[in-house]
């Protein structure tokens, strides 16, 4: 299978899931938390407040890891994404991803706390049941 169909199976995969684990370093330490999924392609979008760990973390590293597809339930495929995040305040990518759900945490899309993780993938570990892992690399 090509990197280019692999990526459209990957995409289908992100569609069906709202959220994901995500992995930071921390004193050389990984941290995990559950996130609020959100993409455009294979750029992952997750939305945080810049006052988090999270976005100190990444300041120091700016690799993370994020685990898709497992909440719980035996899952046909899942995706193991290794990446690299900036850090956002781009008020148009802020709009973007916005959604009413986010304002128990932030007062709308132009709040000063409101920033987005934007995570772009190096390579992507996809597993569906227990056939052989295949690789996208970017």
């Amino acid at each position: 299978m090509s990197n280019q169909e692999l990526g459209k199976k990957i995409e289908a995969v992100l569609d069906q899931n709202e959220v994901c684990s995500f992995a930071t370093v921390d004193n050389g330490k990984p941290r995990v938390r559950y996130m609020a999924l959100f993409h455009e392609g294979l750029t992952i979008y997750l939305a945080t407040n810049r006052k988090t760990d999270k976005v100190d973390e990444l300041k120091d590293n700016p690799n993370v890891h994020i685990l898709v597809g497992f909440d719980g339930k035996p899952s046909k495929e899942i995706l193991q994404i290794e990446a690299q995040a900036t850090v956002s305040s781009n008020d148009s990518l802020k709009e973007k991803v916005w959604r009413d759900d986010l304002k128990d945490w932030f007062e709308g899309p132009h709040d000063p706390n409101y920033v987005i993780l934007e995570i772009k993938p190096i390579q992507i570990e996809y597993i569906q049941g227990y056939d052989d892992p295949q690789i996208w690399q970017a």
